[in-house]
């Protein structure tokens, strides 16, 4: 019993749900997903990176000074 006007609902709002379209600022969108600015610089690029020595290089360097001396 009872299940009859839970499917009832289910299905009304089931048939919203598919006609449901919402609208879509399409200029917006292609701004938040477009290309970087215009000068050219990807925001994810890291600006500092020739300016600093990796890590890795200075313990490789290391490893090979101690088997040089030994």
């Amino acid at each position: 019993m009872g299940r009859g006007r839970q499917k009832a609902k289910h299905t009304k709002i089931a048939r919203e749900l598919k006609s449901y379209s919402p609208s879509v600022n399409y200029a917006a969108l292609e701004r938040e997903l477009g290309h970087p600015d215009e000068n050219g610089e990807d925001q994810y690029v890291d600006k500092w990176a020739d300016q600093y020595d990796d890590e890795d290089d200075e313990d490789e360097d290391q490893d090979q000074g101690s088997l040089q001396t030994a």
